[in-house]
């Protein structure tokens, strides 16, 4: 047992390489709330209200929107990894054109039905009519870049896959500057509003897409093999990559849902219950970037190492990722209970709302060391392309553990809420180590 346990104990070369790939990634997740945050401060200094409102209603629908199709990112990554450990350059520069067409498709889809879709989306928001408004204004706007977003997303899936997670940290600190100087010029400089944010954040994203097909371009510089053009023309290969995804697609919408969910039940109690809960997500959004850091790391060493069969090396590098994680999280927990009550003060100065997100703030403090398994176990299961097991293990999670448990504790209000919401975190830890440990036991890692 000992011995087993020595041989699978990282040395600091795999604790280099957790760390190399990750603190990019972290970087990089730190600068989307930043944007939000300058969008947020840009507009909100407008004398009008509903203009605030509209870019927050706006902004919500395009991150679920685009949310739901990250599966161009993580599928990606996962078969990149792999064809890169697999040393099969050729299959590593097909899934970046495979990819790049299929993210393209999608977007023009979205392109052709953004009229139905943005109607439905604002219906669905119910906010106020100057801010429904300005909203559609915003959003048509906004739609523009569909394609543009979801060939990012193949491009920075590609990289990660590549180990290499500098260039998206460098893509998205790039863009993301041009998007701020932008908002300010718009703004305070052209006099627009919310059409002026969408058009500097469509920008950005065109932008974003034209660096990172220069920056791959130089990067293929270093992969073997000739792409074979045929196998950009067979539908077959389209029909696999999406099948493959689907899994991936059904995983986030059940994420997506169950946010959702949690919102609307808070809704139900009340608006300073929905925005005491609203405050306390965002501690769940700075959790995730964090700990996605390590889990977008495992994602690629997993993969590399399952690809090139050296199953010792990928253990090494999961327990190394396993530590890292789980001592971030422990820090994160430790910050929260310590500095919680002021960061709730800095996020909110409605003083109910403080008074309610306080009385919540346990849930919160627990939540790093309870979410890190599941974030780790995704980063697992996406580099040894696990899909389907990803999708499985959400829907166990939310229809037999977290909606009944909702529903079993509705006469506890938030902290029932609360409590089944954990519980979600829980179950996808727990049946995601029961298919993790399964495949250690049958050796299905590498087949």
């Amino acid at each position: 047992m000992i011995a087993s346990l020595y041989k699978y104990w990282p040395d600091k070369q795999r604790h280099r390489q957790v760390w190399a790939l990750a603190w990019p990634l972290m970087l990089s997740n730190i600068t989307v709330p930043l944007l939000g945050l300058v969008d947020t401060a840009v507009i909100g200094h407008l004398p009008e209200s509903h203009h605030l409102g509209a870019v927050a209603v706006g902004s919500m629908i395009f991150t679920v929107l685009y949310w739901a199709f990250g599966f161009l990112r993580m599928g990606t990554t996962g078969m990149t990894a792999q064809a890169l450990g697999d040393n099969n350059g050729a299959l590593n520069r097909q899934l970046l054109a495979q990819s790049i067409i299929l993210a393209t498709a999608i977007g023009l889809l979205i392109l052709l039905f953004r009229t139905p879709i943005i109607s439905l989306a604002l219906s669905l928001m119910g906010a106020e009519p100057l801010v429904t408004t300005e909203a559609e204004k915003y959003s048509e706007i906004r739609i523009l870049g569909a394609p543009a977003v979801l060939c990012n997303y193949a491009l920075l899936g590609w990289f990660v896959g590549n180990q290499n997670t500098r260039i998206p940290l460098l893509i998205l600190l790039v863009t993301n500057i041009i998007n701020m100087l932008l908002d300010i010029l718009a703004v305070y400089g052209l006099g627009m509003h919310a059409d002026g944010v969408a058009a500097a954040t469509v920008f950005s994203e065109y932008f974003a897409l034209f660096l990172g097909l220069y920056l791959a371009k130089k990067h293929l510089k270093n992969v073997s093999s000739q792409l074979e053009i045929a196998c950009l023309k067979r539908l077959s290969d389209y029909i696999n990559l999406i099948a493959v995804n689907r899994y991936l697609f059904i995983r986030t919408l059940c994420i997506l849902g169950s946010i959702a969910f949690f919102t609307a039940q808070g809704a139900k109690q009340g608006t300073d219950i929905l925005s005491a809960n609203a405050v306390l997500l965002n501690f769940l959004l700075l959790i995730s970037n964090w700990l996605d850091g390590f889990a977008h790391a495992t994602e690629a060493l997993s993969g590399k190492y399952i690809g090139a069969k050296k199953l010792t090396t990928f253990y090494q590098s999961l327990v190394s990722a396993l530590s890292w994680s789980v001592g971030t999280a422990a820090l994160l927990s430790l910050a929260f209970w310590l500095a919680g009550d002021l960061i709730i003060n800095l996020l909110t100065g409605i003083e109910s709302v403080r008074i309610i997100a306080k009385a919540y703030l346990p849930w919160i403090i627990v939540l790093p060391l309870i979410g890190v398994w599941s974030f780790l176990l995704d980063g697992i299961f996406v580099g040894a392309t696990q899909f389907k097991a990803m999708q499985n293990t959400m829907l166990f999670s939310v229809f037999i553990v977290f909606l009944p448990l909702w529903w079993l504790t509705q006469s506890y209000g938030n902290q029932g809420l609360w409590f089944s919401f954990l519980a979600l975190f829980v179950a996808r830890a727990l049946s995601g180590g029961y298919v993790y440990w399964t495949n250690c036991k049958h050796k299905r890692w590498i087949n």
